[in-house]
């Protein structure tokens, strides 16, 4: 994939302190590490709970529980992220 790819990152609302609302804090990490390689992001709420997905190209590179995700942070130390960062990298 190009080091400058157009990802739409999906994600969904997830409960906390008893509220269920989207809160694209949790995607801090994963947004800091797609941006230091270069991607561009489009942030799109969906309505499927505790979901976020990475699409690339219309397809759908990558798919996790948006609770499993490091809260703030760089998304450095996060293996999700990373793992993130190689769908998409591999991404055709």
């Amino acid at each position: 994939m190009p080091p400058r790819a157009l990802v739409t990152l999906r994600f969904g609302p997830y409960r906390s302190c008893g509220v269920l609302e989207h809160r694209p804090f949790r995607l801090h990490g994963l947004q800091a590490v797609l941006q230091a390689e270069g991607h561009q992001l489009i942030l799109e709420k969906i309505p499927d709970w505790n979901n976020v997905e990475l699409i690339v190209n219309g397809e759908t590179v990558f798919q996790c529980n948006i609770n499993d995700l490091d809260f703030g942070g760089d998304g450095k130390l996060d293996p999700l992220c990373e793992e993130a960062r190689i769908a998409v990298l591999n991404a055709y």
